[in-house]
C-alpha cells in the first residue's frame, strides 16, 4: 500500500556526517578552506580592512599663492611678478601660470593688411577679398581690396584691430624664470560620516617655516610649497620644453586615513600627471589715447595650467562591517563542502557508494507502525 499523496511534504531530513577515504577529494577540501581562510585574513581583513566602515566622500576646500618673480624683455623691459603671472580665475581648483607670451601693442580698430599666415586672408587681386565676408581663421572682415603685404605676399585689406596680432613666436620661453616659482597649496578634508578633519600644513608655531621649506616626498612631505619645475619633472617633462607652448599638469592629492591609529598618521599623497602639452590664452587690456581713440594691448599668453583635483577615504572600526566579512567567510567554508559533495556525490567513479552511504531513509520499528492522518 502506498503512503499518502503528501508523505513526501512532511518528511523530516537531517545531516548525516561520512567519512571517506579519497585523498584527492580531501586535498581539495583543504585547499579550499585554506583559500577561504587566506581570503579573509589576507584580502578581507589586511587589504581591504573590511573590519572597517568607511567615507570616501569628504568635504574638500583648497587654496593656492604663488610666489616668485621674472624679466622678459618682449615690449620693453618688464617685471613679472607672481601676480601678472598667475590667472586664478580660470576655475575651481586651477592654477594658471604664465610662461611665455606674444604682444601686439597699440592695437586700434581701423584698416590693415592681413597677416600672411591665414589663408583665407591671401590673394592676388580685388575679387579674391569679397566686400564684408569675414577672414576665417583670421583677424576682421574684408573691405573688398588687395594689398601688397611685402615683396612675396599679397594679403586682403580688413577691417579689424590693427596691427594685426604678432604671432611670431620666440624659440625660447620669455619667462624661464618661472621654473624657480613656488606654489603653496593648502588643502583641508573633513570627514563628515566620523567628524574628523585634517589639514595637509604642518601644525608648527615657527612663523618662517613655510617661507623656507619645499616639498620633498621623502625629505621634507609636510611642506606643502612645490616648485614650479619640481612639479614638471614629477609629470615627465621637462620645464623648457613645456613653457614654450603651455601645458595641462593635473595634481592629484591623496588621502587614506585609518582612524583606528593616531590623527597624525593620516598623510596626503601627492601626484602629477601630464594632461596635455599645448595651453595658451588671448587676454587685452584696453585705454584711450589723446585723441579719444580706443586702443588696446593684446597678449597671447602660454603657460601651464595646473588642475588640483582632491580625493579621498577614511575608515574606522564598526561591528556591522565586521560581522558581514565574518560572514560572508564563512558561507565560503560551506561552499567547500558543498563542492567536494557534488564532486563524490556526481563526478566521482564511487559515486553510487557514495550516494548510498551519504543517505539513508530511518523506518520505524517493526510491530509499530508509523502514525499516519
Amino acid at each position: 500500500m502506498t503512503g499518502p499523496p503528501c508523505g513526501s511534504l512532511l518528511d523530516y531530513k537531517t545531516a548525516k556526517f561520512s567519512v571517506t577515504r579519497n585523498r584527492r577529494v580531501g586535498l581539495l577540501h583543504r585547499l579550499l578552506q585554506l583559500s577561504a581562510l587566506g581570503y579573509l585574513l589576507g584580502w578581507v581583513l589586511l587589504l581591504r580592512k573590511g573590519y572597517q566602515e568607511r567615507d570616501a566622500a569628504p568635504r574638500v576646500a583648497v587654496v593656492t599663492k604663488v610666489k616668485g618673480a621674472a624679466a622678459a624683455e618682449a615690449a620693453g623691459r618688464r617685471l613679472w611678478d607672481a601676480a601678472d603671472l598667475t590667472w586664478p580665475p580660470q576655475g575651481e581648483n586651477v592654477l594658471f601660470l604664465v610662461t611665455h607670451f606674444t604682444a601686439t601693442i597699440q592695437q586700434a580698430q581701423g584698416t590693415c593688411s592681413e597677416s600672411p599666415s591665414v589663408l583665407d586672408g591671401m590673394c592676388t587681386e580685388d575679387a579674391d577679398c569679397p566686400l564684408g565676408k569675414p577672414v576665417v581663421h583670421g583677424n576682421g572682415i574684408k573691405t573688398g581690396k588687395c594689398l601688397m603685404f611685402n615683396t612675396t605676399h599679397s594679403t586682403c585689406e580688413i577691417y579689424g584691430w590693427c596691427p594685426v596680432e604678432n604671432d611670431t613666436l620666440p624659440r625660447k620661453p620669455l619667462l624661464a624664470e618661472a621654473e624657480n616659482f613656488t606654489i603653496f597649496i593648502k588643502n583641508t578634508v573633513h570627514f563628515t560620516k566620523f567628524n574628523f578633519s585634517k589639514c595637509n600644513t604642518l601644525q608648527t608655531t615657527d612663523p618662517s617655516y613655510f617661507k623656507n621649506c619645499t616639498y620633498d616626498p621623502v625629505f621634507n612631505p609636510s611642506c606643502p610649497v612645490f616648485r614650479v619645475r619640481d612639479m614638471v619633472e614629477a609629470a615627465g617633462k621637462n620645464f623648457g620644453d613645456l613653457a614654450l607652448l603651455g601645458g595641462i599638469i593635473r595634481v592629484l592629492i591623496e588621502w587614506n586615513c585609518d582612524l583606528d591609529h593616531p590623527a597624525a598618521q593620516c598623510q596626503p599623497q601627492y601626484s602629477f600627471r601630464l594632461q596635455d602639452t599645448m595651453y595658451n590664452f588671448r587676454t587685452a587690456s584696453y585705454y584711450w589715447g589723446s585723441q579719444r581713440q580706443l586702443y588696446r594691448n593684446l597678449l597671447k599668453l602660454y603657460g601651464i595650467r595646473f588642475d588640483l583635483s582632491v580625493h579621498g577615504q577614511a575608515g574606522k572600526f564598526s561591528i556591522v562591517p565586521t560581522a558581514v566579512s565574518f560572514g560572508t567567510s564563512i558561507a565560503f567554508f560551506g561552499a567547500a563542502t558543498m563542492v567536494c559533495d557534488l564532486i563524490l556525490l556526481y563526478l566521482d567513479a564511487k559515486a553510487d557508494l557514495y550516494w548510498k552511504g551519504k543517505f539513508e531513509e530511518a523506518r520505524p520499528p517493526k510491530g509499530r507502525p508509523e502514525a499516519t492522518a
